[in-house]
């Protein structure tokens, strides 16, 4: 029962309650028993994929913020060039050793801090790859894990055809789905 006063039955959970009641020993509590185990793995498997999808959201996140702040440092290396053309510029113009003199300092300070900034924008750039590449990992792992809860909702669906047709090669179809289910939410586990 909910907290607000009414329990919704999904479309063949009422079947499988009733089979469970009034069958506990035979095909139909096995069944039940199936299915209990099915739904509570699968719910784990679910929990993951959630947690997998949400931390590559996370991670792409991160990865955009890392390529902002890495343009942003472009866009200041460019700034530092453009001062620095004008500097080679005023170079050529001006006519005293003096006035040259300090040209070439700024030109030699703007090429340092070029320098500098170039280091810094590639690093960044360098850590949202990191972080895309980590975040195409967690959507991998996220779609092996739906992958695993799928297979069992398809076994739990195959389960309650079963116990409705009361036929024992659907158990065994029900078993192999599940079993299919249980080793794609393995692999994600193991990060395959």
């Amino acid at each position: 029962m909910s907290s607000g006063g009414f329990h919704v039955h999904g479309p063949h959970d009422h079947e499988l309650e009733h089979a469970a009641q009034h069958e506990p020993k035979g095909f139909a509590g096995q069944l039940a028993v199936i299915t209990a185990i099915l739904a509570t793995v699968g719910a784990f498997f679910s929990y993951m994929g959630g947690a997998t999808q949400a931390q590559a959201g996370l991670l792409k996140n991160d990865a955009a913020i890392k390529k902002t702040e890495a343009a942003n440092k472009w866009n200041y290396f460019q700034s530092k060039s453009s001062k620095q053309n004008l500097a080679e510029l005023a170079l050529e113009l001006v006519a005293t050793e003096d006035q040259r003199a300090r040209y070439r300092d700024k030109i030699a300070r703007y090429e340092k801090e070029k320098n500098d900034i170039k280091t810094e924008a590639e690093a960044l750039e360098a850590e949202s790859k990191h972080l895309d590449d980590e975040s195409a990992e967690q959507m991998h792992l996220h779609h092996r894990w739906a992958q695993a809860t799928t297979a069992l909702q398809i076994s739990i669906a195959v389960a309650a055809i079963a116990l409705l047709t009361k036929r024992r090669w659907m158990e065994w179809a029900t078993l192999g789905v599940g079993g299919v289910g249980i080793v794609l939410g393995i692999a994600a586990w193991l990060h395959h």
